[in-house]
């Protein structure tokens, strides 16, 4: 049976987000629908239902009839997808167990690929893109990160924290190896309005690592403002970027902060 995501805009107390869930349940055996779990982003007032039903038009019923907070969008995602991007499935115990579907997602990319690949041939091509598949994957069992996919010249990845993030991609850049590696991070929520799980996200993420010089590390505003108390940044810059009508704002990211807010040596 088809797997959805739905998204409710809400002001709401976790408790309340608990009971509401409680009734989901309930009554879901009428409508098709076995709700699986849910997150809950207090801050933003998001919650987000994961679902399988025969059709989106089934959840919204259930959602109605349990207690009239209708989703504002229904997206088909795919459970690989959703392990890949919020990790394994989890049931809240109870109200005071918020979990936030929260995530940064980070691509890697070797500089000059295709160019590189034509000047030193297929076997030496693929023995730098191993060093930059191994310096990655390293950085992100460190890190708790969870690679998503592979693009063929670079890793596209998820984390639940956006400091574990920022520490991976330091770990990346100084990495010794003759992979020119360059990093882009975004964050933000896994339903926004498209149909895609986390596609805004991914895309400005993408489009941000693309604009990134080999060694450089440049983060979105939403990276840089929770990273900020720890990590140092220089910008931001306004970047023009590949399928977006306006300059987005580009933090840099350069290291650790000391204890007087500096940055420290890294």
């Amino acid at each position: 049976m088809p797997l959805f995501m739905d998204r409710h805009d809400l002001r709401v107390t976790p408790e309340e987000v608990a009971r509401a869930h409680d009734r989901d349940r309930e009554v879901a055996p009428k409508h098709g629908v076995e709700f699986l779990t849910y997150w809950f982003d207090p801050d933003l007032g998001a919650v987000f239902c994961l679902a399988r039903a025969p059709a989106p038009e089934n959840v919204t019923a259930a959602h109605e009839e349990a207690h009239g907070l209708i989703p504002s969008e229904v997206i088909a995602v795919s459970e690989e997808a959703v392990l890949r991007f919020l990790g394994n499935l989890h049931e809240p115990a109870d109200h005071t167990e918020i979990t936030t579907s929260f995530r940064t997602i980070v691509f890697t990319d070797l500089e000059g690929s295709t160019a590189m690949a034509d000047e030193l041939g297929p076997s030496a091509f693929m023995e730098i893109l191993g060093e930059h598949d191994l310096i990655v994957r390293r950085s992100l069992v460190t890190h708790r990160g969870r690679e998503v996919k592979h693009t063929g010249d670079g890793i596209m990845a998820s984390f639940d924290e956006v400091a574990d993030a920022l520490e991976c991609a330091l770990e990346i850049r100084e990495a010794e190896s003759r992979a020119r590696i360059r990093v882009g991070m975004a964050a933000g929520e896994p339903v926004d309005h498209n149909n895609d799980l986390f596609g805004p996200t991914v895309n400005l993420a993408s489009r941000i690592c693309d604009a990134a010089q080999p060694g450089e590390v440049l983060v979105s505003d939403v990276v840089g403002e929770f990273g900020g108390s720890a990590f140092c940044f220089a910008g931001p810059n306004a970047l023009n970027l590949r399928g977006f009508a306006k300059p987005v704002a580009v933090f840099t990211l350069i290291g650790h902060r000391d204890r007087e807010g500096a940055p420290a040596l890294t």
